[in-house]
């Protein structure tokens, strides 16, 4: 099993959220985050002082799926959160050792 985190820009939670369903992901949790990246910000001004916004708001995606789902699942978070402008966000790939459902002590894929 593999955790797939992908943090994306906000106003693409619905349409992720959507295409992550029509593939039949079962599960996921989302999370409003803060980050910067390469694109460090954005200046603005409040009351006459410049003020440097450096964490802009983003979207987190958690998913915990199948080692052969994953290059589906990686498909369908870049192309349903591409625009192709920095800050499209990153995906993270990191290995699961075990999976436990709380209700019923299922274990493994079954607990999925």
């Amino acid at each position: 099993m593999k955790r797939i985190t992908a943090i994306v820009r906000a106003e693409k939670l619905e349409a992720l959220k959507d295409a992550l369903f029509a593939a039949d992901v079962r599960g996921m949790t989302i999370v409003q985050v803060m980050g910067c990246g390469n694109q460090h910000g954005w200046k603005e001004y409040v009351r006459g002082t410049e003020v440097l916004l450096n964490t802009i708001p983003k979207v987190q995606f958690d998913l915990v799926v199948q080692e052969s789902q994953v290059d589906e699942v990686i498909e369908v978070i870049c192309s349903a959160a591409r625009t192709g402008e920095v800050g499209d966000g990153k995906i993270f790939v990191a290995p699961v050792e075990e999976v436990v459902r709380i209700r019923t002590g299922e274990r493994g894929a079954s607990a999925l």
